[in-house]
């Protein structure tokens, strides 16, 4: 499925990405904030939960991303591993667009929640996450989820989980 949506400059285009797609998705984290895992992660996303995962691409350039996954002992949620929108597209509803077409995709079709873990700090995503609820005119939740001490090093933040849902398609 492919959605077009229109944005100040040129279309927006919103696809399902494939295997080439991946090494893109790795050079937008590459340039953001969010947690940099190896390009072979972007690639294996691509192809084996590309059915979960989201890409918007203008001018034929990747400028946004999710990866996500429905985890094996949940099949009615998704759980949303990654959003990156490139940092010249923020604040255009990319990251919103994309979570709704990754929610009205044939793979969530039985979706009832919607799962991410977020840090304290990251107030971008937890009010994407609440963007979410209202445009569903549903419930979120959240609580601790990885505390810090689990993470080696002093790095990283103890990431809270964020529960929305139900969601009615």
């Amino acid at each position: 499925m492919i959605v077009n949506h229109t944005s100040n400059a040129a279309d927006i285009i919103l696809e399902h990405p494939t295997k080439k797609d991946g090494a893109a998705m790795w050079e937008l984290v590459t340039k953001s904030t969010l947690d940099t895992n190896s390009s072979y992660k972007y690639i294996l996303m691509s192809e084996y939960f590309n059915e979960t995962c989201v890409i918007a691409k203008q001018n034929d350039q990747v400028i946004g991303f999710i990866t996500a996954f429905i985890p094996p002992k949940k099949q009615n949620t998704v759980f949303i591993w990654q959003v990156g929108v490139d940092t010249n597209q923020r604040g255009k509803g990319i990251a919103s667009k994309m979570l709704h077409f990754l929610l009205e995709s044939e793979a969530c079709q039985s979706i009832q929640f919607v799962e991410a873990t977020i840090t304290p700090t990251n107030r971008a995503s937890q009010s994407l996450f609440q963007k979410l609820a209202r445009d569903f005119h549903t419930e979120i939740h959240s609580d601790e989820f990885f505390t810090k001490d689990i993470f080696p090093g002093d790095e990283h933040e103890e990431e809270w989980r964020f529960v929305v849902g139900p969601i009615q398609h």
